[in-house]
């Protein structure tokens, strides 16, 4: 071989080896590409960290478990803490409580005072009452002694009396033991024992006729009236049998031309008639003017059916 074909074949090696290199260059290249994206792929697949998705999934779902049971722990803890009143909070409520029981109490005493006062009121005024039916009659009766004295010598007197001194002195119908030749009515004891006594009287009275069981109707209309509570039942009686035999609906005691609806109705009607035109009690002058053609009889009977009373 010559000397220039040796270098021919030389430089022909050596390109086919520089060639060699860069082929083997491109190779390693594609194969360290291919390697990183099967790497990539494989972590994305098996996550990260070693992780698959699975697993990523059940830790999130441990991670939002303890953040929720975090959560409830803190507001169960407010809520209780809420719920649970402090010891400030009782003891004002305890002294709410005694300042409401404290009013209440003072209100009921106020009402309770009024309650008697009124009630007080309401008992002077029936002697008043009283007294005015009985001058009709012409009969005159002592008040008491603090409605014949002034309001303020009154309150005086409590102040400047003794131990020793005597009682006030009572009004004189108290201490009448009869009347009009009757057992004497008491009316010192107050509305609701005088209606109590006297309806139970009444009804007994009544028992048995149409009129039965309207004794409270008498009782509360002498009352208010002030007239003997025995005496419109007993007209009752002489007129018409307790309400037995009327000449007009509900007018069991021969009054006028006048009839009415009811028994109650009637009742107080014709007890405000005896205290507006008669006054207090039977009189023989009463019954000159109630049953005029036959009016001793007439006294006679009402007044023996008052005493059965």
């Amino acid at each position: 071989m010559s000397r220039k074909q040796h270098k021919r074949r030389a430089g022909s090696m050596v390109l086919d080896a520089i060639a060699g290199i860069f082929i083997l260059a491109i190779v390693f290249g594609v194969g360290l590409s291919v390697a990183s994206a099967d790497s990539s792929d494989t972590l994305v697949q098996a996550g990260a960290f070693g992780f698959d998705e699975n697993t990523q999934k059940v830790t999130a779902a441990t991670q939002a478990s303890a953040a929720n049971d975090s959560a409830s722990s803190q507001k169960a803890g407010t809520e209780t803490l809420l719920s649970e009143p402090s010891s400030r909070t009782i003891e004002a409520s305890l002294l709410m409580a005694g300042q409401i029981e404290r009013d209440t109490y003072a209100r009921e005493q106020i009402e309770l005072k009024a309650q008697k006062e009124r009630e007080a009121a309401e008992d002077r005024a029936i002697f008043k009452r009283v007294k005015i039916q009985k001058e009709m009659q012409g009969v005159t009766m002592e008040l008491p002694k603090d409605e014949r004295e002034p309001a303020h010598r009154g309150h005086h007197a409590k102040r400047e009396g003794n131990a020793g001194a005597s009682p006030a002195a009572e009004p004189k119908l108290l201490l009448e033991t009869d009347e009009y030749g009757l057992p004497a009515v008491n009316w010192a004891v107050g509305r609701k024992v005088f209606v109590s006594k006297w309806t139970e009287r009444i009804d007994k009275y009544l028992a048995g006729s149409p009129l039965e069981g309207y004794g409270y109707a008498f009782a509360e209309a002498a009352w208010d009236r002030g007239v003997d509570p025995r005496w419109s039942p007993a007209i009752s009686n002489t007129e018409s049998s307790k309400g037995s035999i009327c000449f007009l609906p509900c007018n069991a005691w021969g009054w006028g031309e006048s009839e009415w609806d009811d028994w109650d109705s009637a009742i107080r009607d014709h007890v405000a008639g005896l205290a507006s035109v008669y006054g207090y009690c039977i009189t023989h002058e009463a019954a000159a003017i109630y049953c005029p053609p036959n009016s001793a009889v007439w006294y006679a009977n009402t007044f023996s059916e008052m005493a059965r009373i």
